[in-house]
């Protein structure tokens, strides 16, 4: 078996970094001529996702785990992915802690605008940047707007704004009873055109004529139920279902989608479903193994 079989049969259905190949081969060939091989064979046996991480194959169902900080995208080359689709683990001590309970068993932290930067310049222009946030209350209502501002000032446009109404859930905590989280949606630039305008195709049926924004009309909100809290891998799982329908208005099949915050897998559970390539990025190795067993990965490229 050739080198270039003998990569392919190793990695194959996984992420895998140069350095895992340099790992595994280079006893028995040179550095240069494992490159060489790969190189030659991106976009047929390989996709490149990132400064030396690759895609073992060009499926449509391909997931790429990395075990790493969301917040350093380094890897992932400039304009290199169809969309952003990610739930931050916010830091908000009050709205975490009730009485004995923590709502928030993982580390947290606040965006800062460089955050928003490297989205931005991970992100294609046109392409959708969506952001769960958690339902204003008196602690968090700043911090919400400075989300907003940051977003701004990194070069992302304001597009809608859609509640997600969690099915029956009703929380009591707080001042109010609660049962919705915001799904806050960006453009970087001027988003692209993903639907035909129906009235110019009627009008002139030879030329296609695209609207820009999403593939359909947003809905007025996203009533999805969240999954059980017996059945979820993290607290802040969100539902499948929830995440398909955000991938078909938001992106087309074959694209890229990425989860800095992956938690429990759930967005690349979705792109599976949905025939899309998913880079998750995951900083708990608890959770990183939680998402290998979910999704059936062979394992995660560790940063």
């Amino acid at each position: 078996m050739g080198l270039k079989n003998s990569l392919i049969e190793t990695f194959k259905g996984m992420t895998f970094s140069l350095s895992d190949a340099y790992e595994k081969f280079a006893s028995h060939y040179p550095k240069e001529q494992i490159r060489a091989r790969i190189y030659e064979s991106l976009g047929v046996a390989f996709k490149r996702i990132g400064k030396g991480i690759y895609f073992a194959n060009t499926d449509a169902e391909s997931v790429a785990l990395i075990e790493g900080d969301g917040r350093d995208l380094s890897i992932l080359k400039d304009c290199s992915v169809d969309c952003i689709i990610t739930d931050h683990p916010w830091a908000d001590t009050k709205s975490n802690k009730g009485g004995n309970r923590s709502f928030a068993d993982y580390e947290a932290f606040r965006y800062t605008v460089e955050d928003f930067k490297e989205k931005a310049r991970v992100l294609k222009d046109g392409c959708f940047l969506v952001e769960f946030l958690p339902a204003e209350n008196e602690s968090n209502f700043n911090y919400l707007y400075e989300i907003k501002k940051m977003a701004e000032e990194a070069g992302f446009l304001y597009y809608s704004k859609v509640a997600w109404k969690k099915g029956t859930f009703v929380s009591n905590t707080g001042r109010k009873s609660k049962n919705t989280e915001d799904v806050m949606i960006f453009t970087k630039g001027k988003c692209r055109a993903m639907r035909p305008d129906v009235k110019k195709d009627l009008a002139d049926p030879t030329t296609k004529h695209y609207m820009s924004g999403s593939a359909e009309m947003l809905p007025a909100c996203f009533d999805v139920q969240p999954p059980a809290k017996k059945e979820r891998l993290h607290q802040a799982e969100k539902p499948a279902g929830l995440m398909e329908q955000l991938l078909k208005l938001l992106t087309f099949e074959g694209e890229i989608v990425l989860d800095q915050f992956a938690g429990s897998g759930v967005v690349g559970e979705a792109c599976m479903k949905t025939n899309r390539l998913c880079i998750l990025f995951e900083k708990a190795r608890e959770f990183v193994d939680k998402i290998s067993e979910r999704l059936q990965l062979k394992g995660a490229v560790a940063i």
